[in-house]
């Protein structure tokens, strides 16, 4: 009987002829079944027991952040004894999160093919946030927003909200990527890091020295690309993650 650790994020192997009379229960935190299509199959908890064979499951993940283990009951007779050294040599390359003829991946390895599928979802939310908040922009100078800042005495032009817009979403889509290969949990840690950044950037229309409608402007047209980039990079990072699992 041995223990299987699985470090946050890594994944195990399943080959069925090596583990078809072995049984696992889940000793400590949370394990996703991986199925043979690769759609991500039940999560199953501490005390959980289970079989592999006949289930079509084809890898063991840890969807959290911290190891998990899995108690792996192996037979001590019958025909065959793979079931009783592989799982020991998963075992000790699990602990060592290195990729031995396939038995692991590293959670690193897992997350680079999937930011490819953030890609388009962060194109298109950038282009819809940089036409929402210049449009946002119009109708403010329509009701008589100026836009004037009192250290040039020039008023910004609509084009130059759609450039600053398109700027800080790019950086966060980057932010999003980043995310998504090296946390356990990248839409919660985007939404708290996004957050916090819109609302250190609420700052700064105080600063330029504006009148009230325009710092009531900018303040406005701060939230509105937050409002459209945050929920879709977030969206977008929980199908990209539950699909790489």
């Amino acid at each position: 009987m041995r223990t299987l650790a699985l470090r946050g994020g890594g994944r195990v192997a399943v080959v069925a002829a090596e583990w078809r009379d072995v049984f696992l229960v889940v000793t400590r935190g949370r394990v996703q079944l991986e199925l043979r299509d690769g759609e991500p199959g039940p999560v199953l908890k501490r005390d959980a027991g289970f079989w592999l064979r006949g289930t079509g499951v084809r890898a063991l993940r840890n969807p959290g952040r911290r190891t998990a283990r899995v108690r792996v009951v192996a037979p001590r007779s019958g025909p065959s004894h793979a079931g009783q050294h592989i799982p020991n040599i998963l075992w000790r390359n699990a602990m060592n999160s290195m990729n031995d003829a396939g038995a692991v991946t590293s959670p690193a390895s897992g997350r680079t093919s999937r930011t490819g599928r953030l890609a388009p979802s962060g194109f298109v939310a950038t282009l819809a946030a940089m036409a929402a908040t210049t449009l946002a922009a119009a109708l403010a100078q329509a009701v008589g927003v100026d836009f004037e800042l009192p250290d040039d005495g020039e008023s910004i032009p609509l084009p130059g909200f759609a450039v600053v817009t398109g700027f800080f979403s790019v950086v966060g889509c980057v932010i999003a990527v980043a995310l998504l290969r090296w946390s356990a949990r990248p839409a919660e840690r985007f939404v708290w890091t996004a957050v916090s950044l819109t609302a250190i950037s609420l700052v700064a229309p105080f600063l330029s020295g504006a009148n009230a409608a325009t710092i009531v402007a900018l303040l406005g047209l701060h939230l509105v690309p937050a409002a459209v980039m945050i929920p879709t990079l977030a969206r977008s990072l929980r199908t990209s993650a539950d699909r790489g699992r």
